[in-house]
Parts: structure tokens; C-alpha cells; sequence
């Protein structure tokens, strides 16, 4: 999904206030003695159809599978997407054995999506509720499925980095602020539009002071990028780094440390640039 600009707020309220009056001026004539009622047409989408903070754009199918791939859906999975549209990333990830649950705010895109469901054999693994996206609740997504604009990602973020590190989070083309993919491809050949692929993994927070047998580690943290500064018996120096999920590699002077957060302790390996390797281990100060 793509976001709605904002519209004045006046010219907004003119046009739902004077769609009101006229149906209630002009209620529909009923049909006439003997005439067949018209029935009314299967809702279809439109691109670029208006939703709650949103217009509807589809993700293109080889974009939809490549973000399934970045992500390494399984079975195991829990795939949600929010603002789900027409349901093509969890009805997608919902083939691949995933227990698939789209959260999407216009009820007849719900029960387009439950249909297309059906129609594709997933029903029993894909799934769709009516809902707002930002009240959600994703605590049980082991992956997250996406198409919006960071003005929508922006005010996810805090939810995201809510969840366990590891969560993976695929989008299709935008960033939420000062978060960069982990990795990104864009598709070529057929698709025209909106064919970049990116992928997210929740990082682990280590911000702040750990301890060291000898020493400590003070550690400034901007999403999965780390940065600060070691102490220890050969003085203070400075870290730099990265985490991919809950591991975290830093370098500092001659030596990489790469170790896998758990909680409160980061436990690991020590490299020297001779290739000699030692544990190290580090613990949260309370």
C-alpha cells in the first residue's frame, strides 16, 4: 500500500457532508411493479484506491515471491502483513506452509482477500481480519510481509524493534527513517514498478555498559549499526560494528569480536589479525 496525502481538512469534510445530503435529497428509486432489482457487481479494486491512511498499490507477484525468499519463509513461520490489500503477500507466503495473517482496514478488500484464499487452496493457513494496522498486534510474527511508505513505517518502528531480535521484516521499495535494509535487491525483466525487495532483521539491543573479566564496553546503538568504546588493562579504545539479529561483530584495534546476544550476557569469540581466537564473554551492567 501506498499512503494518502493529506488532504485539507475543509475540502475533506465538504465532500463526505455533501455526499450525505444528496443521498438523503435523492434516496434511490425503488424498481418498479414487475422489474427485475439490478444486481450489484462483485467488488473489484482499483490502483490507487482510497483507504484509511493509505491508497491501495499492489506489489508486483515476482516482488512478493522475492521478498518471501529474502525472508526465508518456512513452515515455521508466522507471516503477517499490515494493510494487506487484496491478501497476495500472505495468500503467497500461506503456499509455502506459513500460518499467514493479513490485517487490512477496508472490509470488502478483507473478503476479497478471504475468497482469493479460498480460490487458492490456503484457506486453512491464510487468514484476514478487519482492523487498524497501527493497533495491531504482531507479537507472534516471525516474519513481516509489507508494502508502505515510510510515513506508515515511521510510526511501526517503535513495534518493530518490540519484537524478538531475529524477527524478519520484508518490504517492498521505502525505508522508515535512519534504518537501512540489511539487504535489497531489485528485480528486473518484466517488473516496470515498485520491484525493489528489501529485508529487515530486528536487532538486538545492546546499548549501554557491559562488563568485561577485564574491563568494560560502553556501546551506542542506531539500529543494527554499533558504536563506543572499550576498556581494559591496554587502555580505551574505540568499537564499531554491526548486529545482524542477536549477533553482534565489533572491531576495535587489531581484534574482532563476534559473539550472540542473549538477554543480559553477549558470549563469543575474539580474533586476533594472526587469525588466534579466544572466548570472551560480556555481561549487562545492572
Amino acid at each position: 500500500m501506498k499512503v494518502l496525502r493529506h488532504v485539507a481538512p475543509g475540502l475533506l469534510a465538504m465532500t463526505f457532508v455533501s455526499g450525505g445530503v444528496a443521498a438523503a435529497q435523492a434516496p434511490a428509486a425503488p424498481p418498479a411493479k414487475g422489474e427485475t432489482p439490478a444486481v450489484q457487481a462483485p467488488f473489484e479494486p482499483t490502483v490507487g484506491q482510497a483507504g484509511k491512511d493509505v491508497v491501495w498499490v499492489p506489489t508486483p507477484e515476482a516482488v512478493v515471491e522475492k521478498m518471501l525468499d529474502m525472508a526465508a519463509v518456512t513452515a515455521d513461520d508466522y507471516v503477517m502483513d499490515l494493510g494487506s490489500g487484496d491478501g497476495r503477500n500472505i495468500i503467497a507466503a500461506a503456499k509455502r506452509g506459513a500460518t499467514a495473517v493479513g490485517v487490512e482496514y477496508n472490509p470488502e478488500m478483507v473478503a476479497l482477500s478471504k475468497k482469493s484464499a479460498e480460490a487458492a487452496g490456503v484457506a486453512g493457513k491464510a487468514s484476514f481480519v478487519q482492523g487498524d494496522m497501527y493497533e495491531a498486534d504482531i507479537s507472534r510474527a516471525t516474519v513481516l510481509a509489507l508494502f508502505l511508505l515510510p510515513h506508515n513505517l515511521d510510526k511501526l518502528v517503535p513495534k518493530f524493534l518490540a519484537l524478538p531480535p531475529g524477527t524478519r521484516i520484508v518490504g517492498n521499495t521505502f525505508s522508515p527513517a535512519g534504518w537501512a535494509a540489511d539487504e535489497s535487491e531489485t528485480i528486473s525483466g518484466d517488473c516496470t514498478s515498485w520491484c525493489t525487495s528489501l529485508l529487515w532483521i530486528v536487532p538486538a539491543r545492546v546499548e549501554g555498559k557491559w562488563g568485561l573479566p577485564e574491563g568494560e564496553l560502553d556501546l551506542g546503538q542506531e539500529f543494527q549499526i554499533v558504536s563506543g568504546t572499550i576498556t581494559s588493562g591496554n587502555g580505551k579504545g574505540e568499537v564499531k560494528g554491526k548486529l545482524r539479529g542477536d549477533v553482534i561483530t565489533l572491531y576495535g584495534g587489531n581484534l574482532e569480536y563476534t559473539g550472540r546476544v542473549n538477554g543480559n550476557t553477549i558470549e563469543g569469540t575474539v580474533k586476533t589479525t594472526a587469525g588466534v581466537t579466544s572466548p570472551w564473554r560480556a555481561t549487562r551492567a545492572q
